[in-house]
């Protein structure tokens, strides 16, 4: 999954693909650097910064999305935790909602239950859309995210979601510090036990920094790591800005699991 944010503020592109073109030009770029689905956003998560409101965020992302709906054969998600957003979204193309907000308007499970053919990802975060929730606790992170995703899982269900329209998506870093993340990496499998497709969205965050001491620009090689083990403990989704480096470090952890055959065969053949 690679990331288009069209925010003048992103944490990790400073508001280089804020511009309309140049978020047009970084979701082609992003196909043809191998990326599978294109996920855009109009808001950040973090509460830093002004507002944005529901029109200036259709604004941003409608013609985005329409952009990416001309790539056949590519997922198209919109980062939103606003119902009428995500409904403007799929209208426009776009097949999955993206919300990080651990669905906190639930009306947006009765969207994607209204619409058979697009998906919805639930993500673990315990604040209030584009609040701080400081210095955060868990008793045991793990389980608290695992039972946090059921929980909302069977919101979703209860509102007329099927099964096969779920994924799951632990939140690295959202309303963490890096140890949490860490520890919550490590054990992936008991988020992916949940029984839903898990997404896990490592790419350049403060975990990273954290970890190695490297500031924004300088994460790549932790990014790449930490997606590489995320998919050997059962993430099946991606999120990563580094598009082509991330599809080879993907294709290559799959070939070595036995998923994917290589590309030719030459080498002592």
């Amino acid at each position: 999954m690679a990331v288009v944010n069209r925010t003048p503020d992103s944490f990790f592109d400073k508001g280089a693909t804020y511009a309309l073109d140049k978020a047009v030009e970084a979701v082609d770029a992003a196909v043809s650097a191998g990326a599978d689905w294109v996920d855009i956003g109009g808001v950040k998560f973090s509460p830093d910064g002004p507002a944005v409101s529901a029109d200036e965020e259709l604004e941003r992302v409608l013609p985005v999305v329409e952009a990416a709906a001309r790539h056949a054969r590519v997922a198209i998600s919109v980062d939103t935790f606003r119902h009428d957003v995500a409904k403007a979204a799929i209208a426009a193309g776009a097949h999955i909602v993206n919300d990080t907000t651990g669905l906190h308007d639930p009306s947006l499970a009765d969207l994607v239950a209204a619409n058979p053919h697009t998906q919805l990802i639930i993500t673990h975060s315990i604040a209030a859309p584009r609040t701080h929730h400081p210095k955060p606790q868990y008793a045991d992170v793990a389980a608290d995210i695992a039972a946090f995703l059921r929980d909302r899982v069977g919101v979703a269900l209860g509102r007329g979601v099927r099964p096969e329209q779920i994924i799951i998506d632990p939140g690295h870093d959202l309303n963490k510090n890096t140890l949490h993340t860490l520890e919550l990496t490590r054990r992936l499998p008991e988020i992916a036990a949940v029984g839903y497709p898990m997404l896990a969205a490592v790419s350049n965050k403060d975990f990273v920094g954290e970890t190695l001491d490297r500031p924004q620009g300088e994460r790549l090689e932790g990014s790449l790591a930490a997606e590489a083990i995320a998919i050997v403990l059962g993430a099946r989704i991606v999120r990563m800005h580094n598009v082509r480096a991330a599809a080879d470090v993907a294709r290559m952890t799959e070939a070595i699991l036995g998923w994917r055959a290589p590309a030719y065969l030459l080498h002592n053949m």
